[in-house]
């Protein structure tokens, strides 16, 4: 099977209000080419139905019955996120027709990592078979849980995408890619092929919500707030005592595992300074798991764009510090890119989580197809 076009969408935990879309054309080991890329709004409505649904998913934590708004909030997601699809494949993509699978992640709503005796649970909001229906395209959707029933952590799945980047630009073992959305994680693979990926710590998640709560917005916008204030350094290396840190991945981290109340009695700047180093020293106590330390870091997702986190990176973790742009690639789409790469490695039956990353037994085929 040669290149095909392929979709990717991706709207993360951190809620920025945006559908990520990207074209893709892949075999799903290799790029043959990069396609139009857009950030489709979620009307108010809806963004205020997916946030109280991530509050209704905490409260369920696995237990009982799905919370009745989960129906709706997926009915309301799959359709816009179809027809955001529609738009840019009709508009500035190949159209439909041309278009050989979309990789529909969904809204994740909770992720809970496994632990000794306990498998782990993960749940993404998305019905694959009704966008599927929608668009007249094979969808592939339900990533995570086929690893997470075989023992893994489920995330993260973006590594074996970033190995494929990088070895088209020729970036060895001295480089890992950082990607920064409400959770922090990095990837790693060496030049015999191996690769790593686990959750770092948290990233814009805990920020944000101290921003919100403070009634000072929906984000730290342009790290004001963080360059505004002191970083209690004592109390960060209190925050640098929990365990996960320096835990042996696999591992992997749910959205509110950090959460904002570690800045709490703080004032608004120095709270946001304080969640900003620890984002940042938390990528440097990952780093120095990994089976060689990089010296060189590619950094992509939404953090790249908070000024305040980009300055504390080198010094905090101790690493080089490169934007993903540098190397030609598109920061904001690389998660939307990862998917549309994954589907087609679901359509070709190709394994999309691995023992370095996931912990799978053993490299894993997963995902779920509909429209075929």
């Amino acid at each position: 099977m040669g290149p095909q076009w392929a979709v990717g969408l991706m709207t993360g935990t951190v809620l920025d209000g945006n559908i990520d879309v990207a074209l893709l054309q892949t075999d799903g080991e290799r790029v043959a080419a990069f396609g139009a890329y857009t950030l489709a709004p979620y009307d108010a409505d809806l963004r205020a139905l997916l946030e109280a649904t991530l509050q209704a998913a905490r409260a369920w934590n696995f237990d009982g019955p799905d919370p009745a708004i989960f129906a709706e909030a997926e009915a309301r997601l799959t359709a816009a996120q179809a027809e955001a699809v529609a738009y840019l494949v009709e508009t500035k993509g190949p159209g439909l027709s041309a278009v050989a699978v979309v990789g529909f992640h969904g809204q994740s709503v909770l992720h809970r990592a496994p632990q000794p005796g306990r498998i782990g649970q993960t749940r993404q909001l998305g019905d694959g078979a009704a966008m599927a229906a929608r668009l007249g395209v094979p969808v592939a959707y339900d990533f995570r849980s086929a690893d997470m029933a075989a023992g893994g952590q489920g995330a993260p799945l973006s590594a074996i995408y970033h190995a494929a980047l990088l070895r088209a630009a020729r970036r060895g073992a001295d480089t890992a890619v950082l990607n920064l959305g409400g959770v922090a994680n990095i990837s790693w693979c060496d030049a015999a092929g191996a690769v790593v990926a686990f959750d770092t710590g948290p990233a814009n998640a805990p920020i944000n919500d101290w921003v919100k709560a403070q009634g000072l917005g929906e984000m730290d916008r342009d790290g004001a707030l963080a360059r505004a204030g002191k970083v209690d350094e004592a109390r960060l290396l209190q925050l640098l005592d929990y365990p996960y840190l320096t835990a042996p991945y696999p591992k992997s981290l749910d959205r509110f595992d950090f959460g904002a109340d570690m800045a709490q009695g703080c004032s608004p700047q120095d709270g946001a300074a304080l969640l900003t180093a620890f984002t940042c020293a938390a990528v440097g106590r990952a780093l120095d798991l990994l089976p060689q330390r990089p010296t060189e870091l590619i950094v992509c997702g939404g953090g790249r764009h908070n000024p305040a986190i980009m300055a504390a990176l080198p010094l905090r973790a101790g690493i080089r510090v490169t934007p993903a742009e540098t190397l030609g690639w598109r920061g904001d789409a690389i998660e939307a890119e990862c998917f549309a790469f994954l589907a087609m490695r679901v359509l070709r039956g190709l394994p999309i989580s691995f023992p370095g990353t996931t912990g799978a037994p053993r490299p894993l085929t997963g995902g779920r197809l509909a429209g075929l």
